[in-house]
């Protein structure tokens, strides 16, 4: 992740932060309660990062159109534009280390990729 902001100038968060901001942009509108689910975390770790998070303009909060005691959490436009640079120039570094592997080593790779994906299947089925 360092090489990626190094790469694109984008700004240093935190990981907990990029996570807050790809479950809110993939789920999103969440309360804190459900946002501290799926990210199994204690809610007081969800409000701590959306406080600093808001004050940066990353995080909004909304009042509920369900419920008005309850505030829901979503990603600002400025955060979702940088979710996408983030991926951009991910890829592209990821794409420059692959290219200087070995064939053999791609190969490999290649054919573990169904085995990482029903991996990151099974992790990820808690989320929803």
């Amino acid at each position: 992740m360092g090489r990626t902001r190094v790469a694109a100038a984008l700004p240093d968060l935190q990981e907990a932060q990029i996570e807050l901001l790809r479950t809110l942009d993939d789920h999103g509108p969440l309360g804190t309660l459900e946002t501290a689910r799926r990210l199994r975390v204690a809610p007081s770790t969800v409000s701590n990062l959306v406080r600093t998070m808001s004050a940066k303009g990353l995080v909004e909060r909304h009042t509920s159109a369900t419920d008005l005691r309850a505030t829901e959490l979503t990603v600002s436009t400025e955060a979702r534009t940088l979710l996408h640079r983030y991926d951009k120039v991910g890829g592209a570094v990821l794409r420059e280390a692959l290219d200087t592997l070995p064939t053999a080593e791609r190969r490999k790779l290649d054919q573990a990729m169904p085995a990482l994906t029903a991996l990151l299947a099974a992790l990820s089925t808690g989320d929803k």
